[in-house]
């Protein structure tokens, strides 16, 4: 009985291992940014550790298929799926997140699902009916995920608890003022969270191309490095700003990279192949919750009343999107694994390579992140 306890309450205790990462990475990423490290930088830097990291694993798993192997096309499409969901996601994320409280830009990547759900209904590949109560759900839940992204932008509303001064590091703060800083900080953050779904949809067909989850990883690690340090060189033409000037901007580096990409990238791949992508969804909100906590005792970061409001209301609509996702899950279950296939897996399969020629076991977790998880290969995120 306490084995089958503990086997049933493991991805539990994962999801919340994961989650407690993310706040860590949050605040110690929002940390060595005030201290005067380059976001761009930082990208450089994150994504080269985790490539690293993943590298001998990919090259051990792809060891002995034919996976590892890649063509035109799949180098394109990990080209491009690392330059919009890595490269210009993360860049855009970090400087928001420079410009604007941790918990903040936390609880905005919550907006995740619902924006992924205005991408998917505008090309065709998420079915609308309006006489469907799921669907309802999915429009009510995206409006209330949208309001409470306005409210926390344009209405911050009376001070709770703290305050804080923002130094001049990035370009943005010497000619703008503090609300301005904020609104473009939110700015930045949305435009990263709609780069995010991008890569979310964009994985499927570049899972479909190479077929190696662990190695697909390894790929966008290496090119969203060499991508990142191409803009970077462009934007911080100073070599000074290469520059690691204390231990905690190393630390919080490795941290990001090893911890925050490679190691929670495996453990939420667990996680969904053993209850699936909405569970993993679920526990989102939970690090909005761990990173405003922490950041006001630890940080001494401002809390406004508007952005409290806008919070709760986007993390309230994001689990009414998620109860309208649920009936887009079809499980197949066979007696030695579960197989999740959602409408936009279909689309994209059947677009990209056509139903008889092309088979992708969609057990595999990448195909399952346009359920819209965050996975981060980043889970490169962001967070």
């Amino acid at each position: 009985m306490g084995c089958i306890d503990i086997e049933y309450y493991m991805p539990v205790l994962v999801m919340l291992l994961i989650q407690s990462i993310y706040a860590g990475m949050s605040l110690g990423i929002r940390v060595i940014l005030l201290e005067g490290m380059s976001p761009r930088v930082l990208v450089v830097y994150r994504h080269a550790s985790a490539t690293i990291a993943l590298a001998p694993v990919a090259y051990l798993s792809g060891r002995n298929s034919g996976s590892y192997s890649l063509n035109l096309r799949s180098f394109f499409l990990i080209f491009m799926t690392s330059l919009i969901g890595i490269t210009l996601t993360q860049n855009l994320y970090f400087e928001g997140l420079y410009l604007i409280p941790s918990s903040i830009a936390t609880a905005m990547t919550n907006l995740i699902p619902a924006v992924t759900f205005i991408i998917t209904a505008s090309v065709g590949m998420e079915k609308v009916n309006i006489r469907s109560l799921r669907t309802i759900a999915k429009i009510v839940g995206t409006l209330i995920c949208v309001g409470g992204a306005m409210s926390i932008t344009l209405l911050k509303g009376p001070k709770l608890l703290n305050a804080e001064n923002l130094p001049s590091k990035s370009t943005m703060v010497t000619t703008l003022g503090s609300d301005d800083n904020w609104l473009l900080g939110c700015l930045f953050v949305l435009a990263s969270s709609v780069a995010w779904s991008l890569w979310l949809i964009l994985q499927v067909p570049a899972y479909a191309s190479h077929p190696n989850y662990i190695s697909l990883s390894a790929w966008m690690c290496l090119i969203s490095t060499l991508q990142s340090a191409v803009v970077t060189l462009f934007l911080e033409p100073n070599l000074n700003a290469w520059k690691i000037n204390s231990l905690l901007q190393f630390g919080c580096t490795l941290y990001s990279g090893i911890m925050g990409s490679a190691v929670v990238f495996c453990l939420q791949a667990w996680c969904i192949t053993k209850r699936g992508p909405l569970f993993s969804a679920m526990f989102s909100p939970l690090g909005t919750v761990l990173v405003t906590v922490l950041a006001a005792l630890l940080l001494h970061e401002e809390i406004y009343t508007g952005s409290l409001i806008g919070t709760i209301g986007v993390i309230v609509g994001l689990y009414i999107v998620l109860w309208g996702k649920a009936e887009d899950v079809i499980q197949k279950i066979d007696p030695k694994s579960a197989f999740i296939e959602t409408e936009e897996v279909k689309f994209l399969r059947n677009e990209s390579c056509g139903e008889a020629s092309c088979r992708i076991n969609l057990e595999e977790p990448l195909l399952t992140n346009v359920l819209n998880i965050k996975p981060e290969i980043e889970s490169t995120r962001r967070s």
